[in-house]
């Protein structure tokens, strides 16, 4: 991912989720995906697709059962 993508997608997902906290960052030593933050705190990677010369991306996120918990 080159600097003008991540800045695409950047957008891209701000726009999609309603939220301008939104953060893509390249990641260092790789060229094939991006983090993604909310503010500080990383929410998950977004892998480049270039299966059949067709561009695309998949967001991938974790959920930890922990974090499902309620604590209110």
């Amino acid at each position: 991912m080159d600097v003008q993508e991540v800045r695409k997608l950047d957008a891209y997902l701000k726009r999609v989720f309603g939220n301008q906290k939104l953060r893509v960052v390249p990641r260092p030593k790789k060229d094939d995906s991006a983090e993604v933050y909310i503010g500080e705190e990383f929410i998950g990677v977004l892998f480049v697709d270039d299966e059949d010369d067709d561009r695309s991306f998949q967001f991938q996120m974790a959920i930890l059962e922990e974090d499902l918990v309620d604590n209110g």
